[in-house]
């Protein structure tokens, strides 16, 4: 009997085990449940912009797979045009297949968060592409707004099966990305890379095409990869071979078309480019002479792609002319290697082409350049206005205000401090009236409003 009385004792912590194992699992999937349930009814993709701020943000960024954050101010002028743009385009991105969301934060308001996410000024668009966050320098009008988003939400790599498959495929993309397209690839060769720049540019693997297709885009034999840009009517051509970085180098050099035309758009394309860029200064880009010269600056691209060449012309562009000394008194056009920074190099001998065999002088000044024969210069200092237009603007000017609204009131604290020490006198009645007037004059000016 002991030895049972024993045996009951131990055995009686076995008989007040755990509930059974699908109970547990009902009650963590409700839990689960719930919590997705009460997620979804906070973050409907209904076709509005969504209002974020520090208690939700967070979890919208984490809850959904895509969406665009707008930083804005109320005060902006930009943002208000912006608003009603946001308005149209959010229910035509909420009912696409892979949908994307637009919110929006007061970064007036909600500084702390705008300030986690490096906003400095207004309005800021951010792509938050499963909780990784990328810059948005897209269009802002809706149509535009729509089609460039579509990008991030497609297909790899598309199959196309018929040369009126590759037009379609060609006008539905656009013309903000760069297309790539495998002629008699197989879509294994791309897929890798697409996915890698995915954000960069569109890919695509033709099938089925005719010779018609060949002699459209000026292939000379296939397999080739054909990489187009829309917006600046240029294209490339590679024929191989079809593995590592070859390929690889091919498809990051031609993120860009072979001569880029410089603007305050393809500046920002830019940011992060490692090559240096042959930059030719023209005296109008639109001029026949300009043109000429582009298809010859096109020929040195193709066999100097370490480099990135661009243009831009001395009357569309004269501030940013002006950095490297070229004005109406310089000869045109000037070519330079500029760092992208605050460096750039005149080659001795070539610093301007003239009209006669202006291939020839292209290459001599590119030998001249490799072989170091040059003349480091540095960027001049960037205008007052630039500067206010630049990245960090905004932050700086409020800084500025603030440090000079500082100073100000500091002088005069110490006038009126320096005033009452002085020692009364005794004054005649026209010199108080005097006093009096000026006193009154002085209360008209007082700290004016700021308006946006």
């Amino acid at each position: 009997m002991e030895k049972s009385r024993k045996w009951c004792f131990w055995r009686k912590p076995k008989i007040k085990a755990t509930p059974p194992m699908p109970i547990i699992l009902l009650l963590l999937l409700s839990i689960f449940e719930t919590g997705i349930s009460s997620t979804a009814d906070q973050f409907k993709v209904d076709g509005k912009v969504l209002e974020l701020d520090e208690s939700n943000f967070d979890l919208a960024i984490s809850s959904l797979n895509y969406i665009l954050v707008v930083f804005y101010s109320p005060w902006c002028r930009h943002c208000k045009l912006l608003s009603p743009q946001l308005d149209e385009a959010a229910p035509v991105l909420a009912g696409l297949k892979e949908p994307i969301v637009i919110a929006k934060v007061n970064a007036d308001k909600f500084t702390r968060l705008a300030s986690k996410h490096d906003v400095d000024a207004y309005p800021t668009l951010k792509l938050f592409m499963h909780g990784v966050s990328m810059e948005y320098y897209g269009p802002r009008k809706a149509d535009s707004l729509v089609q460039y988003l579509k990008k991030f939400v497609s297909t790899d790599v598309s199959i196309l099966i018929s040369d009126s498959a590759i037009s379609d495929f060609v006008e539905e993309a656009g013309t903000f990305f760069p297309i790539f397209i495998g002629f008699d690839l197989n879509e294994t060769v791309l897929s890798n890379l697409a996915v890698k720049y995915k954000k960069r540019a569109w890919f695509s693997v033709a099938k089925g095409f005719s010779d018609e297709a060949k002699v459209l885009y000026d292939m000379e034999k296939v397999p080739a990869l054909v990489a187009i840009h829309p917006n600046y009517k240029q294209q490339s051509i590679f024929y191989g071979p079809f593995e590592g970085e070859f390929l690889e180098d091919f498809i990051k050099q031609n993120f860009l078309p072979p001569v880029v035309p410089l603007n305050h758009e393809t500046l920002k394309l830019l940011k992060d480019e490692k090559r240096k860029i042959v930059l030719t200064i023209t005296a109008d880009e639109n001029e026949d002479q300009t043109q000429n010269l582009i298809k010859l600056l096109k020929a040195a691209a193709s066999t100097n792609r370490d480099l990135v060449f661009g243009y831009f012309g001395l009357k569309q562009w004269e501030d940013f002319a002006d950095k490297f000394e070229a004005n109406e008194k310089t000869k045109l056009p000037k070519i330079i290697v500029w760092d992208g920074d605050e460096d750039y190099f005149s080659v001795i001998g070539i610093e301007s082409l003239n009209n006669e065999d202006q291939g020839s002088q292209i290459s001599q000044f590119l030998e001249g350049y490799r072989q170091g024969r040059t003349e480091k210069k540095t960027v001049k200092a960037p205008l007052f206005m630039g500067f206010f237009n630049s990245v960090v603007g905004i932050v700086a000017f409020f800084i500025i205000f603030i440090v000079v609204a500082m100073m100000i009131l500091m002088i005069v604290l110490l006038i009126i401090i320096s005033k009452d020490n002085e020692p009364v006198r005794v004054g005649s009645r026209e010199e108080v009236d005097r006093a009096d007037n000026s006193e009154a004059e002085s209360s008209q000016h007082g700290p004016g409003k700021k308006e946006d």
